[in-house]
Formats: structure tokens, sequence, C-alpha cells
């Protein structure tokens, strides 16, 4: 049994599908079993395993992916967010280089141990995180018509699932994910299978209105479908997501960046949004957690207090705190991190936040706020504590370990 972080996991003995959801908030199942829309899901529910879980925090997509290929948090593979501020060169960058990965992959060890392992992510910008290690298969959907043997595992993709290449701001970026995911069963039956969607739907429609019920009816049916070609399958999300707006339907913004350069002087501390990525149109780069970099000498404590002291805000707190607290790596936070309540997201400066793309009312997600996620199985495991916190990176455990 390979050991990754701290944890041993049984090579699958049956072909293993672990699916993140992106953005998905435990309503919209809810609302989709209502409507009727997601019967595989229904018999799931009543048959197998179904959990609440909590992801990490901040409660965005690359921490949570890593999270769960790794079975541990932040603080022990290093990615605390899709962006942060890196001191010693004094750049602000992406995380998605694996040279920010602190710490192997369960994807790579199983692979190393011999089983066959395939990855299929929405978006390019996780493909190689996800994929650092790991001898098999993995691409995105977002860069499917590209694919070669050399890069990728696999050449031919868009001819092999049988769908022309996606737009990248559409619910058929995820739904190439898992026609890829049950196309790859069909003719390379991996052993391990990790599929990654984007939270397009989830950021522009509300459990259970038209557009996310027939997003996650169309999830149903590719999950039934591998369940019917005998997967076990444990499905998680990264995060869940909140309304983020005022009665007027307008983003309720915290503007820090500006709050601090009237405070203590323009452009003397530095505050960092890790919601940041390339793909910014649906969320505008507002979420519910940010970090503040302060000068040398500055009034920690008090500034602290006052920023908690702020309608919007739910928590402040020092750098030390934060790690121990959201077990994040310390050296790759702001001397403060700041955490907004369910309704409020945080800025920087209001002239730097282009919200004009937006087309409906905000929902984003990086607080505290986002943190409860679902943790199903497609086979029922007896005797678990139904008391214990649980975690989206306890997947790989539960249908490895325990499911089959």
């Amino acid at each position: 049994m390979p050991e990754v972080n701290g944890r041993h996991y049984r090579p699958a003995r049956q072909p293993t599908v672990v699916v993140c959801v992106d953005g998905c908030e435990p309503e919209y199942i809810a609302q989709g079993v209502a409507a009727g829309a997601m019967p595989w899901m229904q018999r799931t529910l009543q048959q197998g395993t179904a959990l609440i879980a909590d992801c990490v925090v901040p409660t965005f997509t690359n921490p949570n992916n890593l999270s769960i290929v790794t079975g541990a948090p932040p603080s022990v593979h290093g990615i605390c967010g899709n962006y942060l501020y890196d001191p010693a060169s004094g750049t602000e960058v992406m995380m998605n280089d694996p040279k920010w990965l602190r710490a192997p992959t369960i994807l790579s060890a199983l692979a190393e141990a011999g089983q066959r392992c395939a990855v299929v992510t929405a978006k390019d910008k996780l493909r190689r995180l996800l994929g650092h290690g790991m001898h098999g298969i993995c691409f995105s959907s977002e860069k499917a018509d590209t694919t070669t043997e050399a890069e990728n595992g696999i050449a031919g993709v868009l001819e092999l699932v049988g769908q022309p290449l996606p737009d990248v701001y559409s619910a058929a970026l995820s739904e190439f994910v898992f026609a890829a995911g049950v196309r790859l069963m069909q003719t390379r039956r991996p052993d391990i299978t990790y599929l990654s969607t984007t939270d397009y739907i989830q950021h522009k429609h509300a459990p259970g209105t038209p557009g996310a019920n027939a997003f996650y009816a169309m999830m149903d049916r590719y999950l039934g479908e591998l369940d019917a070609l005998g997967c076990v399958i444990a499905l998680t999300a990264d995060h869940g997501m909140n309304a983020k707006t005022g009665m007027d339907a307008r983003p309720d913004v915290i503007y820090l960046q500006d709050l601090l350069d009237g405070w203590l002087g323009p452009s003397t501390a530095r505050v960092i949004l890790p919601i940041t990525d390339p793909y910014v149109v649906h969320h505008g780069a507002l979420g519910s957690f940010a970090t503040v970099y302060l000068p040398a000498g500055a009034d920690r404590a008090g500034l602290a207090a006052r920023l908690a002291a702020l309608r919007g805000v739910e928590s402040v707190h020092t750098r030390e705190q934060a790690a121990a607290h959201f077990e994040l790596p310390p050296d790759r936070i702001g001397d403060l991190v700041v955490i907004g309540e369910r309704f409020t997201v945080l800025g920087t400066s209001a002239a730097r936040h282009d919200l004009s793309a937006l087309e409906v009312p905000l929902r984003s997600h990086g607080g505290v706020s986002e943190q409860r996620v679902p943790l199903i199985l497609n086979r029922r495991i007896d005797g678990l504590d139904p008391q214990r916190r649980w975690r989206n990176f306890d997947a790989f455990d539960l249908a490895l370990n325990h499911a089959q």
C-alpha cells in the first residue's frame, strides 16, 4: 500500500473515479433531486454513502483540488490559493506551476505502484499541478484539441470524445470532462480516474433554478454511465457558492486596498486576492478571502481590530492564527487574513475590478461560508462516524480503503 503524506492507500481493485464538482454547494444536489433531475443521485443517496464534509479555506479551486489529490491540507502541499504574492521576487504570481507544490500526490504514487491513472480537468490551469509526477493520461477540456502522447499521455481526444472543443465560459467545458471520463473508461479502463469540473454554472445559477438543474441532470447521466461500467465513484467539491450581493443586486464589496491606502498611505500595504486566476469574467476576481501584507512596524493588532469591526467582515486573523486555524503554509499568506461574511466579497481597489462582464448578480466563494461540500460514494460504507469532521480530501481514502 503506497503511503502518501502520512496516509496509506490500497491500489484500486475496481475502476475508481473521484469527481470534484467545482462550486457544488450541497443545496444544488438537494434541489436537483427534489426536481427529479438526478435519479442516479437519488438512488445513490439512499443506497450508497452520503456525507457532508468541509473543504479547506480559502475555499478556492487550486487549494482544494490539490488537497483532494494529496489527501492533505495546504500546510502540507503548499498550494494556498490560485494566486499569491512572492516576497522573494516582490511579484504577484499564479500558483499554476508545479514548483509551488510541496508534497507528492496520491495519483503519482499509485501510478508509480503500477496503477493506470487518468486526470481530466476543465481548465488547463490545474492540469500541470494535478498531473505532477504522474505517469498516465492528463489533459484539460480547454486544451483538448492540442493533446499529444508526449505531453498528455493521449492524442486525438476530440475524436475520442466525439464533441467539439468547448468554450471556456460554458457548461460544455464541464460536460466534456464527464464525457471524456466515460469514453476513457469504455476504451482505456483506467484503474484511477480524477475528474475536475469548472464552476461557470454555479457562479451564474442558484440551486434549483432551471440552469442549475439542467447542469446537474447532465452530470447525473454521466455518473450513471460510469456506475453502469462498474466504477466505484466518490464525488465531492472544491467549495460551495453563495450570492454576494446587497438588496439592490449589486455586488456587496469591501475594497480593502482603498481602505488601507486611506489609513496608512497609498500603496503602503498590499492586498492579495487568492481567487484571482485567468478566468475572472464570472466573478470579477471578487471572493470572500483576502490576505494583507503590512509594512514593517505597522500596528498589526490595531489594524486587525479595525478591519474586524467593518460591516461584512466575518473575522480577521494574524498570519500565525490563520496558519494554525485554516492549516495554511505561513510563508505564503500575508500578515493578516481577512474573511468576508456569507453575502460579502473582498476587493482591492474599486478601480481595479472590472464588473462590466457580470451578466447576473454576483455569486462567489472563498470564505468559511462556502466550506460545506458533499462527499458521496456509490458504495455503502458501514461504521463511519457521523460526528467526525469529514473533509473533501478524505475522498480517495474512502474510495480506495473502505468502498472496495
